[in-house]
């Protein structure tokens, strides 16, 4: 790359970093697994930057690319190996005093991971069902049908202490 393409590339990450590291945290609910996420995403970025600089809507184009990178790394496995025993909670990150907020995070773990980055994305992330379907790669039946069936598991997992976000449905 030449230089200003570098500049333009670090402008752009010095300006999404926050947004990133928070969809990451959202998708993936652990701090260093988010930031692993979010660095992956970033070499991608880095080497089509070319690609990625032309296209239409840059956030769109990596935020695709962080979900997939996501959706990638739970195929592959490697999130369930502890090396250092029990997970360490980052109470930078968790809000102690929300005990819905933490029983949220414990169920949305417990879904599959299309079903938590559908939730994530559509109610966290406010995002619509084209773009939720456009950054997963499927159709929007298909978003429609992942939110219904992860927000009954959702329902079950946790009883009648459903959290009003639940409340709003499968919003279409």
């Amino acid at each position: 790359m030449t230089e200003s393409t570098d500049a333009e590339y670090l402008a752009y990450v010095h300006g999404r970093m926050a947004t990133l590291r928070r969809w990451a945290w959202l998708l993936c609910g652990d701090q260093h697994q988010a930031d692993d996420l979010v660095q992956e995403t970033l070499t991608t970025v880095y080497s089509r930057w070319h690609r990625v600089a032309q296209a239409g809507n840059i956030d769109g184009y990596v935020h695709r690319i962080l979900v997939r990178t996501f959706l990638d790394e739970r195929r592959r496995g490697w999130w369930r190996i502890g090396l250092f025993g029990d997970r360490v909670v980052d109470t930078a990150v968790l809000d102690t005093g929300s005990e819905e907020r933490t029983m949220l995070r414990a169920a949305l773990d417990r879904l599959t991971p299309r079903q938590r980055a559908v939730l994530v994305l559509r109610f966290l992330c406010d995002q619509s069902v084209a773009d939720v379907a456009h950054q997963l790669g499927c159709a929007e039946g298909t978003v429609k049908s992942q939110t219904r069936h992860a927000l009954a598991a959702l329902r079950r997992i946790l009883g009648p202490a459903t959290p009003d976000m639940m409340s709003t449905g499968g919003r279409q």
